[in-house]
């Protein structure tokens, strides 16, 4: 029930724009004629998933939750980075490209929950999509001030291989970016995003599990 429930809740925000993730991917829809039963579908849909967080919080049994895959990629600097490496921490991992412009918009958000938050547990986790060799990600990240953690491909198309599992595993494709999750310390996805967040959508979600 609870991976129903993500997966609706992440599947109702495809109305929201973003970036394809992949030069392949088809155009997706987004026209929506009535603005007011497009912002209700999505209230609605974030008042499920929280209420069902509150309810599946109080259990001590998980199994119908989605356990987040666990993956190998390498950062910018050159060093292997495992999601297992940040067990019980609480991880927003963020699918991202240097050229999607909605994602280039909510990086000083990013940058100022790292900064406010992570002595509490936090940590910001970028996953770089098509968007060049390590060095050039690197130069970005320094021009941009991101102080959290940049991933990017170990050889070839490894950060592709990641977006796909994690589409797998929340029941629906990762096609535009930026694509957001929230996972929780003891390794469950438990919110998720599409298209751009302020800092407080983000910190008025990650409140409870930090």
């Amino acid at each position: 029930m609870k991976k129903l429930l993500l997966m609706i809740f992440i599947g109702s925000l495809l109305v929201i724009f973003g970036c394809n993730a992949k030069a392949d991917f088809k155009d997706q829809k987004s026209e929506v004629s009535d603005q007011k039963a497009k912002d209700a579908s999505l209230a609605n849909a974030s008042k499920v998933a929280d209420e069902s967080n509150r309810v599946s919080s109080t259990k001590e049994d998980r199994s119908d939750e989605i356990k987040a895959p666990d993956f190998k990629l390498a950062t910018i600097g050159g060093e292997e980075f495992h999601l297992s490496d940040y067990e019980g921490k609480v991880v927003l991992l963020n699918f991202w490209g240097t050229w999607c412009p909605p994602c280039r918009k909510e990086i000083p958000d990013l940058v100022n929950l790292q900064t406010k938050y992570n002595k509490d547990g936090l940590e910001v986790v970028g996953i770089t999509l098509n968007s060049g060799s390590a060095e050039e990600i690197q130069k970005f990240a320094e021009q941009k001030q991101m102080n959290y953690t940049i991933l990017t491909d170990l050889d070839n198309s490894e950060t592709q291989a990641v977006t796909n599992l994690y589409g797998q595993a929340i029941g629906q494709p990762i096609s535009s970016i930026p694509t957001t999750l929230v996972i929780d310390r003891e390794g469950y996805i438990v919110k998720g995003y599409l298209g751009a967040r302020s800092e407080q959508v983000f910190y008025n979600d990650l409140k409870e599990y930090l």
